[in-house]
C-alpha cells in the first residue's frame, strides 16, 4: 500500500483502523491548494481537511479545518480553553510533529499535540487528511479521526 512508511500510516495499521488512501499530484505552491486536491480527487472540497500547526496561549495545538474555509483563531483559542491563537512557526510545526509543511497529518506526530477538529467533520461518513507526506491522503471516519488524536471538536472554520 503507498505511504505504509509514513507514521499516520503505521498509526492507522496498527490500530487497525479501516481507511484509504489516495495519492495525489498536486503542485505544493499552485493557489487554492486543498480545492485542487480535492478536484484532483473527485470529493467534495468540505471533506478535504487541513492540518495547521498553531499555538494557544503558547502550548503548540492542532487545528483540523475543511480546506474550503480558513481558521477562526478566536474560535481555536476558545475551544482549547485559552485565550489566543496564532500560527506556529514552521520550524517548531515541523519539529513537533515530525512532518513537513504540507505533509503534516493529524496522525502519528512525533509529539502528540492537543486537537481541535472542525465539527463539521461529523457531517460526513468519511473526510481526507493528510496521510504524512506530500501526495497523499487518508480517507477515514471522523469518528475514528477523532479517537486517534483525542481530538475535541469545534466550530473553528469560517467560509
Amino acid at each position: 500500500m503507498a505511504g505504509r512508511g509514513t507514521p499516520a500510516m503505521a498509526l492507522l495499521a496498527k490500530q487497525k483502523i479501516n481507511h484509504r488512501t489516495h495519492p495525489y499530484d498536486v503542485p505544493a505552491d499552485a493557489p487554492n491548494y486543498g480545492a485542487l486536491v480535492a478536484a484532483v480527487l473527485g470529493v467534495a472540497p468540505e471533506r478535504v481537511f487541513k492540518t495547521l500547526v498553531t499555538e494557544v496561549d503558547g502550548v503548540l495545538t492542532v487545528a483540523v479545518v475543511p480546506v474550503t474555509g480558513e481558521l477562526d483563531l478566536k474560535a481555536l483559542a476558545a475551544a482549547a480553553g485559552g485565550k489566543r491563537a496564532t500560527l506556529a512557526e514552521r520550524v517548531a510545526a515541523e519539529r513537533a510533529t515530525g512532518y513537513v509543511r504540507g505533509g503534516i497529518s493529524p496522525l502519528g506526530q512525533r509529539k502528540r499535540l492537543p486537537t481541535v477538529l472542525d465539527a463539521s467533520a461529523l457531517d460526513h461518513s468519511t473526510v481526507y487528511v493528510s496521510a504524512g507526506r506530500r501526495g497523499l491522503q487518508v480517507e477515514l471516519a471522523p469518528a475514528d479521526l477523532v479517537a486517534l488524536t483525542d481530538a475535541r471538536t469545534a466550530p473553528l472554520a469560517t467560509a
